[in-house]
C-alpha cells in the first residue's frame, strides 16, 4: 500500500507564508477598502507583515505541512 500523504490546507496557504527562519507571517485584515476613516498610523500598521505566537505557529505549520 502507498503511504497516505498529508495535504496542504489551501485556505490556510492563501493566508499565511512561512519565513526562512521557520516562523509564520500573515497580513492583517481590513486594509483593502473602506479605509477612508482610518488614521495614517493605523493604515501604516496594516501594511506591515505580522508574526504568530509560538502556539499558533505550530498549529498553522501543521496545516501548511506540504508547502515547502
Amino acid at each position: 500500500m502507498a503511504k497516505i500523504k498529508q495535504k496542504t490546507h489551501k485556505a490556510t496557504a492563501k493566508k499565511f507564508k512561512i519565513r526562512n527562519s521557520g516562523s509564520v507571517k500573515y497580513k492583517r485584515a481590513g486594509a483593502n477598502h473602506n479605509t477612508v476613516g482610518y488614521s495614517s498610523k493605523r493604515l501604516r500598521k496594516l501594511r506591515s507583515a505580522h508574526g504568530l505566537s509560538s502556539a499558533d505557529n505550530k498549529r498553522i505549520k501543521k496545516l501548511l505541512d506540504r508547502m515547502r
